[in-house]
Order: C-alpha cells, then structure tokens, then sequence
C-alpha cells in the first residue's frame, strides 16, 4: 500500500492522472499491461490464476461498458461476507484514490458476475458486469 500511494502523491504532484490499472498494478503485484478491460484475458493466457470468488488482494475486473469502454480494476482490501467486500481503487472518482470503498454481489446467480459499488455512504450506484478476479502469484 505505502508503494502504491508513494506513486500517487507523485502523479498528482506532477499534475498527472491517477489511473485505476497502475495503482492495482502496484497495489497488487499482479504485473499486466494495457487497459483494464484487457486484464481478464490476459490473466488466463498467462500463469496468473482467476476465480469468481473475491479474495483479499485479487484484482476484481469490471467488463468494459458503454459508459466505462476502457474498463475498470480494483484491488479486494476485505472479505466481508458471501456478497459484499472492500476494495481500494483509483479513478473511480475522478483522480482520486477509494479505499475501503463496499461493493456487494448483485447478480443473479450470486456468482459475482454483476456487482454495484457504493460511489457514496450508503448509495450504492449502478450495476456493472465483472469479469471475475485476478489472484496474484504467491
């Protein structure tokens, strides 16, 4: 974490972007390249192991969408239940870094394939479609 927020305080003290796949890729040590959305694929054509199940320090990778084209990753900080954990991100609000930010399973087969993230305290935003989670290499 203290790498991962060292980089941040120095892009924004250049002036630069905080970008969510540099900060999960520091925060996480999960070392793919690209857009967000390329992350899933990438991880299963390399020795990273996935799941659909969340585990601290997995990078959970939200499909990219019409309003979201590039993707999105976030990094699971805690495992609260069967539906609902933490995960620490940058860029979901603009430049800035979320930590301990809820995101609860809404899909319908409970299988963590549509999550809706909490943008607020108790508000809980729109659905997204997720790919699955990174494991990082132990």
């Amino acid at each position: 974490m203290a790498f991962a927020m060292q980089e941040v305080e120095v892009l924004q003290s250049k002036g630069s972007r905080v970008w969510c796949v540099p900060f999960a890729r520091n925060l996480s040590g999960v070392e793919i390249r690209g857009n967000a959305g390329t992350w899933w694929n990438t991880a299963k054509k390399t020795s990273y192991d996935v799941s659909h199940d969340p585990e601290v320090g997995s990078v959970m990778v939200f499909s990219a969408t019409r309003s979201m084209p590039m993707g999105h990753v976030a990094v699971v900080s805690e495992v609260l239940d069967n539906h609902k954990i933490l995960v620490d991100h940058a860029n979901w609000h603009r430049n800035k870094v979320s930590l301990g930010m809820a995101v609860i399973d809404v899909s319908a087969k409970q299988d963590w394939s549509r999550v809706r993230v909490e943008s607020a305290p108790g508000a809980f935003g729109s659905v997204y479609p997720i790919s699955g989670f990174i494991l990082p290499n132990s």
